[in-house]
């Protein structure tokens, strides 16, 4: 005989006051918690084995939050190289497209998930015990991602502090580049800008690595920089929302200023009309092209930071009663209706303009720095004589190699390097924060001992960080940017998505899209009748569009890879590398199935039956709504012994014997 958590049916939570204890111990026979006794005492009450979790500081903690790590490195580094190589302006159509169908919709999903069950990414999924693989896999996810991500902000930190030498060291005008820039701007045979070899041989030494089986020793200048990174990241997440949540009011905002320096610095120079230019010319034909939709969508999927944890970790820190489904229409330009409308507005419309900005100001934020970008590099294609096509690049090739050569042109070269690589590091450490966030929350919700003991809390979050730090070592390495290459283009590509999509489908039709709405109406304090009716869009999304766009992105991923070679500069792949990136986003993926087959195996009855109980929420899915929270220790429901032939009637069951009575009269 087993004892299991008792299971309720969706929107239904098991009611217990002591009328409905008495009536279950007289039809089951005694419970744990009433077994008898030579003397009769009164029953003690149970103690609450709820531990209080945090919540947000303040107001705009949440959203500065939000916007920090949704707004990353992409947002520089990605979308102005995907928008000018996917038709320019004309990339901005299948972009906002995917984003109303695609982004919004499961942005909605992760934070009204979040927020409803108070939990993290594992725990969460008490919902429906199924798809507990889902969140094993966010955490999987969202490992890979910072194992990564954090060298980005040591490689961020190398060329800060390279920035205090006058003149730039990767600059024409240092002593060491004398020869080379002499030779480049004498057109003598094919070399590498200064900028270049700073990256491939100060920085990386991937000069040293013949590929990825020979990774080299460690670079320990970057060593360092990544130990000081993770120092940063631990000291920042002591106290968890409590710390974090102070830091984003300067990390958050800071990148927004540098962005409008670059912008209105940019707008001065000679020649960046051209690259503005080049950024925006339409090419209408693109939209035919299958790879622009799966271009804009991947875009849009990632710089919301969807399917990895962090939103659904951070809205669970939220007051149950913060307005999601509106906050989410406001972001789709609802506001201004309800202005001219006069609907008055309560406390709960803070998060209106929070969703606002999040989700409209992170695209925009992309689409603005665009111009920091390209006005700069159409200077210095102005300055070399050549087509700005020739300069622009994307990813790390963009932010350490074509834009810092671009700023070592300008007047104050030093000022503006300073800038910049503050700007990237800020930006990289709020993405961080979120992902951290995801991974931390997971495990205290899962061991909420933890959360009790702040000496265990800071050791387990030192002995994270720590691990995180000797695993990072080997991206740091001559051959490590061959390793990062491919954890980066693996861990964030097709077992995502399959993270996403399954999502969507099990709230869709394993929890129920019906149930799920109701929750995010339980949640809001006033659902106008145009909140209600919006809420179809987001019901047809959920049940259709999305998990149909989410299949077109995936088939698009898996022909490209098998057509695809996977390379980096010169270097092509072999066989065994691309097949162990392909298990690194199986890896992920996979949870999914196995944590499902273990949901299965712990119930009894057919296959049929087990399957039935493993989709139905738990009881204590419902222990942060209002109701539950309300009831007294006294009214806590016995734990029952699960035996056969028992019946457990609760005070819904005599209401039900009153509905048939009444029926039957």
């Amino acid at each position: 005989m087993k004892s299991e958590e008792p299971k309720a049916a969706p929107g239904n939570t098991i009611l217990a006051n002591p009328t409905t204890q008495q009536n279950a111990m007289e039809l089951n026979g005694p419970t744990k918690n009433n077994v008898a006794s030579p003397t009769s005492q009164p029953p003690t009450p149970v103690p609450d084995p709820h531990i209080a979790r945090e919540q947000w500081g303040g107001k705009y903690e949440f959203l500065l939050s939000c916007i920090g790590y949704c707004v990353g490195l992409g947002n520089v580094w990605r979308f102005p190289y995907l928008c000018y190589r996917n038709g320019g302006g004309v990339f901005l159509i299948p972009y906002f497209i995917m984003l109303f169908f695609t982004g919004v919709p499961l942005f909605l999903m992760e934070l009204s998930l979040g927020q409803y069950g108070a939990a993290g990414p594992i725990t969460v999924w008490k919902c429906c015990p199924l798809l507990k693989g889902i969140g094993i896999g966010m955490l999987c996810v969202s490992t890979l991602v910072c194992l990564y991500y954090n060298v980005i902000i040591a490689w961020t930190f190398y060329y800060l502090g390279s920035s205090f030498q006058s003149p730039l060291p990767w600059s024409c005008e240092a002593p060491a580049n004398a020869a080379l820039c002499a030779n480049i701007s004498s057109g003598n045979g094919s070399f590498q800008s200064p900028s270049e070899v700073f990256w491939n041989e100060k920085v990386l030494g991937v000069v040293h690595s013949k590929g990825l089986h020979d990774p080299g020793p460690v670079r320990w200048p970057l060593a360092l920089c990544l130990l000081a990174a993770w120092i940063i990241i631990f000291l920042c997440m002591l106290k968890g929302i409590r710390s974090s949540g102070k830091v984003v009011y300067v990390t958050a905002t800071f990148p927004y200023f540098v962005l409008l320096v670059l912008i209105i610095k940019g707008a001065t120079l000679e020649g960046s009309l051209q690259g503005v230019a080049f950024y925006l010319t339409p090419d209408w034909s693109r939209l035919a092209s299958a790879q622009v939709w799966n271009d804009a969508a991947s875009q849009v999927f990632y710089s919301l930071g969807i399917g990895v944890g962090g939103l659904l970790s951070m809205a669970s820190y939220n007051k149950f009663d913060n307005n999601v489904i509106r906050f989410v229409c406001f972001s789709l330009g609802l506001w201004i209706e309800s202005q001219l409308a006069g609907r008055r507005l309560n406390r709960c419309n803070f998060l209106l303009r929070d969703t606002l900005i999040i989700v409209v100001g992170n695209c925009s934020t992309s689409f603005f720095a665009g111009f920091a970008i390209f006005s700069i590099l159409g200077h210095m294609a102005w300055r070399k004589g050549v087509p700005v096509r020739e300069v622009a690049d994307t990813g790390p090739g963009l932010a350490f190699v074509a834009y810092p050569e671009a700023l070592a042109l300008l007047p104050g070269s030093v000022f503006w390097s300073i800038l910049f690589f503050l700007m990237l590091f800020m930006l990289g450490i709020d993405t961080l924060f979120g992902n951290m966030e995801g991974i931390t929350t997971a495990v205290l919700d899962e061991f909420p001992q933890l959360r009790q003991n702040m000496t265990h809390k800071t050791l387990f979050l030192a002995a994270l960080c720590f691990a995180f730090y000797l695993m990072g070592l080997l991206l740091i390495s001559d051959g490590g940017i061959y390793w990062f290459t491919l954890i980066d283009s693996f861990s964030t590509s097709f077992g995502l998505i399959i993270i996403a999509l399954f999502m969507c489908i099990g709230i869709s039709f394993f929890y129920g899209v019906n149930q799920f709405c109701q929750d995010i109406i339980d949640m809001i304090c006033h659902c106008p009748p145009w909140c209600t009716k919006f809420l179809f869009f987001f019901k047809a999304c959920w049940v259709f569009i999305t998990p149909f766009l989410l299949l077109f992105i995936l088939t698009y991923i898996f022909f490209e890879m098998y057509h695809t070679s996977l390379k980096y500069g010169s270097y092509v792949y072999p066989f065994w590398g691309k097949a162990l990136g392909v298990c690194i986003g199986a890896a992920c993926c996979m949870q999914i199935p196995i944590w499902a087959g273990v949901a299965i195996c712990k119930e009894s009855g057919t296959l049929k039956d087990r399957f039935q109980k493993a989709i139905r929420p738990l009881n204590s899915w419902r222990a942060n709504t209002p109701s539950s929270s309300g009831q007294t220790e006294g009214q806590a429901e016995p734990e029952r012994v699960d035996g056969p032939y028992t019946v457990n009637l609760t005070s819904m069951d005599f209401n039900a014997m009153t509905w048939q009575s009444d029926s039957n009269a």
